[in-house]
């Protein structure tokens, strides 16, 4: 009888440490939502769109800042749920404003300025964790999902792709990095939401969770200069500190001996502090990508400046104060400004490959597979017009055929679209596609003229 009481205590207290253990740890579930992309293919867009970051960031090279930062954020995102699927890495921006952004599958960036303005490295882990939930819970790629049905059926490339690849998804909507880039755009539900899984990560981390509630409240006291930056780029949710608070209570409070501090922070904080000021305002890598305005809100006329573009199969040459999205068989080029309304091509260029329809003998014309790309666009495009069709002209060395459409142009009014297409050795169509409003058409013909002449298809 004794040994049955005994038992029954055991099973008793068992249960009662279960029931104890799930209420101390009754954390918010949080799922990624709806996406058109796998989490491979927010690898290969973060990856595409960090070269483009890379490039127009000013990035500290400083190695022992740098394995520190990358050390820490790759600790957290270990356990971050889903963490494991993504190749995280983190770097240092040289720049004083207090910010942080992370792009999809795992390129996190986090300002100088931000650890800078932390007071320990669990406030610094802090921002780390909350980027990291933007990734896990892959909200860059759910902005472009939604985009993507939104606006593609109205862009000229609308259902001539035919695929959903990632390349061709960034050449429709013009995605890259830029201040106003949807890949950056977060609803106020989705900084929510990466603020609790944020939370959860410091948690399960071993870090003071409060620290996320601490940093917030010190910016949010500082609402002046450098310190705005952060809550513009990141819309601050409805009770955004107790909310945070109101997890970590859903998770049992502080985690056992909580850290919140280490001499290596203290030691990098030092050494960002005594280094020489980062590049003044102005410069492209200070801007952050915001695109330049010299003309009344109209982007910046085609540089006589060119760079190359030297892919698998196709080489030419394009201004340098365009933009490259996407890359392969489906791009776009455009200056800043060029792509306005989410992602709807204004000033710029377009290059895409179209498979058409062959007769029995497996044989088709230049001017067919012209013809039939051009009934594709009109059908994706009701108000578009053939103004001029079937002209020779040359691509490079290949000869092509030269169409001029007319079509509504999101910049108001109608725009001049003139195509260039050219068979390739495989029986794929390459067109080319320089857009510009009409009244404007004349100041980029130059330009495209100049892209086609220089196009060597190997």
């Amino acid at each position: 009888m004794l040994v049955r009481t005994s038992r029954i205590s055991t099973i008793l207290a068992l249960t009662l440490a279960l029931a104890l253990s799930a209420h101390a740890d009754s954390r918010t579930q949080l799922k990624p939502g709806w996406n058109l992309f796998s989490p491979e293919q927010d690898v290969d867009m973060g990856r595409e769109v960090a070269k483009q970051a890379d490039r127009e960031l000013s990035i500290l090279n400083d190695r022992q800042a740098t394995t520190y930062i990358d050390a820490l954020g790759k600790q957290l995102a270990a356990h971050a749920p889903g963490g494991e699927k993504y190749p995280f890495q983190f770097k240092i921006v040289n720049d004083k404003a207090i910010n942080a952004f992370a792009l999809p599958g795992g390129f996190v960036y986090i300002n100088r300025g931000a650890i800078e303005a932390a007071d320990n490295e669990a406030q610094i882990a802090g921002v780390m964790a909350h980027e990291i939930g933007h990734v896990v819970l892959r909200h860059g790629t759910n902005q472009v999902s939604k985009a993507y049905l939104a606006q593609a059926p109205l862009s000229i490339l609308g259902g001539v792709l035919g695929s959903n690849s990632v390349g061709s998804v960034l050449a429709q909507l013009g995605v890259g990095f830029a201040a106003n880039s949807i890949l950056l755009k977060y609803s106020r539900d989705a900084e929510r939401q990466a603020d609790l899984m944020g939370t959860q990560t410091l948690y399960d981390t071993g870090y003071d969770p409060k620290a996320m509630v601490q940093f917030f409240e010190k910016i949010q006291a500082e609402s002046k200069g450098r310190a705005s930056e952060f809550f513009s780029d990141h819309p601050n949710p409805e009770n955004r500190i107790s909310s945070v608070q109101h997890e970590i209570e859903k998770l049992g409070g502080m985690p056992p001996r909580a850290r919140s501090d280490s001499p290596d922070f203290h030691e990098i904080k030092n050494k960002l502090a005594g280094m020489p000021a980062p590049p003044k305002a102005g410069t492209k890598a200070a801007t952050n990508g915001r695109p330049s305005d010299n003309r009344n809100g109209k982007p910046d006329l085609p540089s006589t400046r060119y760079t190359t573009y030297n892919g698998r199969d196709l080489q030419f040459r394009y201004p340098d104060n365009w933009h490259q999205y996407g890359q392969g068989s489906a791009m776009t080029l455009a200056p800043d400004g060029g792509i306005i309304n989410n992602g709807a091509l204004a000033y710029g260029m377009m290059i895409a490959t179209f498979e058409p329809h062959y007769d029995r003998q497996g044989q088709i014309s230049l001017e067919e597979a012209t013809d039939q790309l051009v009934d594709e666009l009109r059908r994706s495009n009701p108000n578009m017009r053939v103004m001029r069709s079937h002209e020779r002209t040359r691509v490079g060395r290949e000869r092509g055929l030269s169409t001029e459409l007319s079509n509504d142009s999101p910049a108001g009014g109608r725009e001049t679209d003139w195509i260039v297409t050219v068979l390739r050795p495989d029986g794929m169509l390459y067109y080319f596609v320089g857009v510009a409003p009409n009244r404007e058409f004349s100041s980029y013909n130059r330009a495209f003229e100049d892209v086609i002449d220089s196009v060597r298809i190997k």
